[in-house]
């Protein structure tokens, strides 16, 4: 990304977001030299708030490349908004519909032009009582089968004291300790050449956030979880309520062979 070459919208997105996240956030940041300085790149990161876009779009700008965020499409839908979403070229999405083939086709073409795209690869904000990575969507391991480009791994900790999805609470002050780490280029090898069959996207996309569970790991310390899928009906949500029913389950035989 050539900062010249910003234009007006762009500048005034960065003269917007940035001096709000430099106040918000007390900011650990490290590996950026790691996103390639040019050329086609798939960046994946985990999503833990609805602030951490903000956060880590700031951290890739730093970093020398201007972010394309596969985005809701319901965001720009919102007045103003919508309009600067399309204006700094962010992708909308409409998941659920025959419009996420068009969302895909906007990434590829984007990636084919030299574009650092960002994808969430749950989708969402995680479910997980404690924002551990979820199991995700089959969009960038479909991107990147298609476009062979480099993926780089993000993990954030920190946006979720600014706006925490579990209870729905902003809170500005005191900032907000963040750190963002982006890891070396996916070994995705294994997978050169595959058809996008479902066995091929799960697999590629379980390695992805397996991947980001490991990094996020050396930030924030703990056990994670289990992946674990937002929509599976009768899923546990909590570590203590998976051990109650695997319980539950050894004393009732029977059941399971039913």
């Amino acid at each position: 990304m050539v900062r010249r070459r910003l234009g007006f919208w762009r500048r005034f997105a960065v003269m917007t977001v940035k001096p709000a996240i430099q106040v918000l956030t007390r900011r650990t940041w490290r590996g950026m030299e790691r996103i390639p300085a040019e050329g086609g790149v798939i960046i994946v990161v985990n999503h833990i708030s609805h602030a951490d876009p903000l956060t880590v779009a700031h951290y890739i700008f730093d970093a020398g490349r201007w972010p394309s965020f596969l985005a809701k499409s319901s965001l720009f839908e919102v007045p103003v908004l919508g309009y600067l979403l399309k204006a700094v070229h962010q992708i909308p999405v409409r998941r659920g519909t025959t419009d996420a083939v068009k969302a895909l086709e906007a990434a590829r073409a984007g990636v084919r032009a030299g574009e650092a795209v960002v994808i969430y690869p749950e989708g969402t904000t995680s479910r997980e009582p404690d924002l551990w990575p979820m199991r995700g969507k089959t969009g960038a391991a479909r991107l990147w089968l298609d476009t062979q480009a480099p993926v780089i791994p993000i993990v954030m900790w920190g946006p979720e004291q600014i706006y925490d999805p579990r209870t729905k609470k902003l809170r500005l002050l005191p900032r907000a300790k963040v750190t963002i780490i982006a890891g070396e280029p996916m070994d995705l090898s294994a997978w050169a050449g595959a058809q996008p069959t479902a066995q091929t996207l799960t697999e590629i996309t379980d390695y992805i956030m397996l991947h980001l569970r490991d990094m996020l790991v050396e930030i924030r310390g703990g056990t994670p979880p289990p992946l674990w899928t937002a929509k599976r009906a009768g899923e546990p949500r909590s570590e203590a309520q998976r051990s109650e029913q695997q319980r539950s389950e050894q004393q009732r035989p029977e059941e399971q062979a039913a």
